[in-house]
């Protein structure tokens, strides 16, 4: 098991290494980041953004939170996270692709098939409860057409990505991008038992890399 120490540990081998070798792309990043991409993941400690794509420093804006959910563009006047972020990343930085990638043994998407959380109060499940409701609707479409076993649990894992890239539309920066051709919603999710990435075309439907 990892603790502190071991991360203190990594830290000081990364120092030691990558950091040294890489010195010139942290002198230049320490100047400012312009990533291209967006990446909306879970924080799911098997699914890192970074090490699926193989990517460098400064090259990808991640987001993470459970079952890699985008709620919907809301004014309620309470704090945003995920909606600050996506405002940063599309307004600010510019990028011109926002990834939703989903996963396999999502424990975010098990809580909301199975409702583990309903009706816990907030701190003992409710935060979770909330949050997972997004996919309610899909939920329940899926349990009627697939039951509640592994092949249902497959498909909400996969529908969080197109519930996420729904959502992602309901904000005003969006589709006016979209529509410009300056950005590009697109979608993927890893398979943790096998490591096979798949990306979702137009249509909602999922294909192996």
């Amino acid at each position: 098991m990892t603790d502190f120490s071991d991360l203190i540990g990594g830290y000081r081998r990364f120092r030691d290494s990558e950091w040294t070798r890489q010195r010139d792309r942290w002198a230049k990043l320490s100047k400012g980041q312009s990533p291209k991409v967006m990446v909306i993941a879970c924080s799911d400690s098997r699914v890192d953004p970074a090490q699926v794509f193989d990517t460098s420093p400064g090259e990808i804006f991640v987001v993470r939170n459970v079952a890699n959910l985008v709620p919907p563009f809301e004014l309620d006047g309470r704090r945003h996270g995920v909606s600050a972020a996506l405002e940063f990343a599309v307004t600010q930085l510019e990028v011109s692709e926002v990834v939703v990638m989903g996963h396999g043994q999502c424990g975010g998407v098990h809580a909301a098939m199975t409702q583990a959380f309903a009706g816990k109060a907030p701190g003992e499940g409710g935060f979770i409860d909330h949050w997972v409701d997004m996919l309610d609707d899909a939920r329940d479409r899926i349990v009627a057409e697939h039951g509640c076993g592994p092949e249902a649990i497959h498909e909400l894992e996969l529908e969080t990505v197109r519930v996420s890239i729904a959502n992602l539309r309901t904000f005003p920066c969006i589709p006016e991008r979209e529509a410009a051709g300056t950005l590009k919603l697109r979608g993927a999710y890893f398979a943790i038992a096998d490591g096979v990435l798949h990306v979702m075309d137009d249509d909602g439907v999922f294909a192996a890399a």
